[in-house]
């Protein structure tokens, strides 16, 4: 019975007890401030040193990128005279008359069927760059979802192979597709779906991240596999954000159709290259304006659809 007598062991509760005792030693109040100015001199020392390292990397990066106020103030003039030398000279008394009218709409317009059937062309790479991109992502987010891969390998790989999708610029993928398969659409909507493809995985798989479990327990306890866990879990949960993704991305490829066009994509763009390089001013302006009113439109029908869907997915 020797152990009995024995001082208090680490796990007494007398141990406990002087243990406490010997933390609040002194006044709490004190001990409560003192540790209270010790925690904010840290916080204004890291926030100190956080806004230093900002500002020396602002300034280098205004150093580099010669973005000085001055270079601004002699620029800005040239912005705004070029902008009205493309506006057209419209006068009022010849507003609607025919093409051979100079101050005239027509006039101002007058390769307008040229126009709308590159339009035509750039809004066509634009939906089918965007479906290839489309599922291609699908294919590839459920892999690249940190929460629904199969293994620690397939989401690397994947995670990977998207963002070499999305890091390279698609003007170099056309400029590649260009010398491959010659000057026209074709270089443009592989350009253009390689890097939805890798824009669009990255917005799938965040969406996947988020998903609820319980949908994929009960397709894996009703026997399914990895596949119909994907097909049937999470699909449906996540379809309606996959489509307003889908769409904004179709905004962004119409643009980004008449880029391409300038290392010869095809489209609008190689047009809209043309008279910018040969200074037909006027007819810039009126390009420009088509583009604005298609992206525009393409808009509202994306959001009426948009909303069709999710209606569609709460009522079910």
């Amino acid at each position: 019975m020797g152990w009995a007598t024995a001082g208090p062991g680490p796990r007494s509760p007398a141990y406990a007890m002087a243990s406490t005792a010997s933390t609040f030693d002194g006044d709490p109040v004190a001990t409560f401030e003192r540790h209270y100015a010790e925690v904010a001199t840290q916080r204004r020392r890291r926030t100190l040193l956080f806004w230093a390292i900002f500002v020396v990397i602002l300034g280098v990066a205004i150093d580099v990128s010669t973005f000085f106020p001055e270079r601004l103030a002699e620029g800005l003039p040239k912005i705004g005279g070029y902008l009205y030398d493309t506006l057209p000279v419209l006068r009022p008394e010849h507003l609607f008359a025919d093409v051979e009218t100079a101050g005239s709409l027509a006039y101002w317009y007058f390769n307008l069927p040229k126009y709308a059937g590159l339009l035509f062309t750039t809004i066509n790479m634009a939906l089918f760059s965007t479906l290839l991109g489309a599922i291609g992502a699908l294919l590839l987010c459920f892999a690249a979802s940190r929460n629904l891969a199969p293994n620690w390998w397939i989401f690397t790989l994947s995670r990977r192979f998207l963002e070499f999708c999305r890091a390279v610029p698609e003007v170099v993928f056309a400029l590649i597709f260009v010398y491959a398969f010659g000057i026209g659409p074709a270089a443009g909507v592989l350009a253009i779906a390689i890097h939805s493809a890798g824009a669009l995985g990255k917005l799938f798989s965040e969406v996947n991240e988020n998903v609820d479990h319980g949908a994929l327990d009960g397709v894996r306890a009703a026997g399914g596999n990895w596949f119909e866990e994907m097909r049937y879990g999470v699909l449906p949960q996540v379809w309606p954000n996959f489509l307003s993704y889908i769409w904004m991305r179709l905004e962004i490829n119409i643009r980004a159709s008449s880029i391409i066009g300038f290392v010869g994509g095809g489209g609008i763009g190689q047009e809209l290259h043309y008279v910018i390089s040969f200074n037909y001013y006027e007819e810039v302006s009126a390009i420009v304006i088509l583009i604005v009113l298609t992206v525009t439109c393409t808009d509202l029908i994306s959001e009426r659809l948009r909303h069709r869907a999710i209606g569609r997915e709460n009522l079910m």
